[in-house]
This record gives C-alpha cells, sequence and structure tokens, in this order.
C-alpha cells in the first residue's frame, strides 16, 4: 500500500481507491469582474495553487485515476439560494445580479464555469453545489460509493470556506482526506495558515496535508 509522508503521521491510501476533488477553481472566485472580487478580495492571493491543481490533475489523468471538480453555484431562479447568503457580505454585486461574466454564481453562466487551467475533460465529474459542503444537496457521495472511492485528495479555494467545510464533511462520512498544502488558497493568507493546523491538530482529526511535491513524486514512482 502507498504511503506518503504527510502531517500529522503518513498517509496511507490503496491506488485504486482514491480521487482528485478540485473544488471551486471558477472564474467568478479566481478573474477579475467576478463574485470574489465583488467583495473586495485580493485575487493574487489564490494564484499560485492554480499550477499545482494543473500539475495534480495531469498527474492524476496519467495514472487514470478519477478526478472530480465542484463548482458552487445556483439556479436561475435562485429557488437553491437563501436570501441570508445573498445579502450576506454587502457585496457591491449580489449572487444572481449581471456581472462582466453573466449572472454572479448561476449556474450555466460564463462566471460560474471553470477558469481554462483547471478546467475538466470529458469524463470527469463536475458537481455543482448550492452550498459550500460539497457533499450537500448532491450526488459526490452516492458517486464515490459507486467507485469504491475511501481516500481523497483534496485542492481548490477557498481553504477555510469551501475547502475545509468539504474535507470535514468528508471526514463526518468516513473518507481518509489529504489536503495538498500548496493545492489550495485563500484571499486571506493567515486563515490558510490557521485552517492546515486545524485540520491536523489532535493527531488528525479531520485528515492529512502534505506538499504536491510529495503526490507528485508518489505518483510518478508507481
Amino acid at each position: 500500500m502507498p504511503t506518503l509522508e504527510a502531517t500529522p503521521f503518513p498517509y496511507e491510501f490503496d491506488i485504486d481507491h482514491i480521487a482528485l476533488i478540485c473544488i471551486d477553481m471558477q472564474r467568478d472566485f479566481c478573474l477579475p469582474g467576478g463574485f470574489a472580487e465583488s467583495l473586495g478580495n485580493d485575487l493574487s492571493n489564490i494564484q499560485p495553487c492554480i499550477k499545482v491543481i494543473a500539475d495534480l490533475q495531469a498527474a492524476f489523468r496519467k495514472a487514470g485515476l478519477p478526478i472530480i471538480h465542484t463548482k458552487e453555484c445556483h439556479k436561475p431562479d435562485l429557488s437553491d439560494l437563501p436570501t441570508a447568503k445573498r445579502n450576506r457580505g454587502n457585496p457591491k454585486i449580489k449572487i444572481g445580479d449581471m456581472g462582466p461574466m453573466g449572472r454572479i454564481l448561476i449556474d450555466g453562466e460564463e462566471g460560474s464555469d471553470f477558469i481554462l487551467d483547471n478546467a475538466p475533460l470529458e469524463g470527469e465529474l463536475v458537481i455543482s453545489k448550492p452550498g459550500k459542503d460539497a457533499f450537500y444537496d448532491t450526488i459526490l457521495h452516492e458517486y464515490l460509493m459507486k467507485r469504491n472511492i475511501s481516500n481523497l485528495v483534496i485542492t481548490g479555494v477557498t481553504t477555510e470556506v469551501c475547502v475545509q467545510t468539504t474535507m470535514r464533511c468528508a471526514n463526518d462520512r468516513g473518507y481518509d482526506c489529504l489536503l495538498v498544502e500548496d493545492g489550495t488558497d485563500s484571499f486571506f493568507p493567515e486563515f490558510k495558515e490557521v485552517t492546515l493546523r486545524a485540520l491536523t491538530a489532535q493527531g488528525g482529526i479531520v485528515g492529512w496535508t502534505a506538499p504536491s511535491k510529495r503526490v507528485l513524486d508518489l505518483l510518478a514512482a508507481l
């Protein structure tokens, strides 16, 4: 069984039961004119993980391993969008409003789609999720069970919001999760640092973390 040096202790997995999850690498979060920028966020803080995720996607594809892409978005009629979420943060442009890339965070609009660097290939699962948790009101758990997936390598944005939420909810469902340290970023670097520490505290109470190089080197050696 492959073993990866990780925090807080080595991460073991069966290569036949592992998948890569890429969380919310969308234009609305990563590019100018999107929802993230409307909240006043500095987009430069999340740029470093983009290439790392692209490298991991290439390695998983070469190894023939499953990749799952999530995107946070809502139905055009906003029926799955709580009023409290739409108003939270007092954004310049609210979810559902028209922005430079179409309606903000609405499924099917240009802004809700993936950035080219991390876009899914045909056959890779895309999960449209209405919340921060990729398991909430989606088919993710059923898909993973059907594929007999027990281990998740997690990447994406932002570390302390959708990434952390999904990892915690995966842990509650029995999945062993490894968060790639340089494969995730936050608009607030200090939040990322604290989140990494919190997830691996108390003997890995939520899961493991490791740099991408260790994951890439292990996959290349298999």
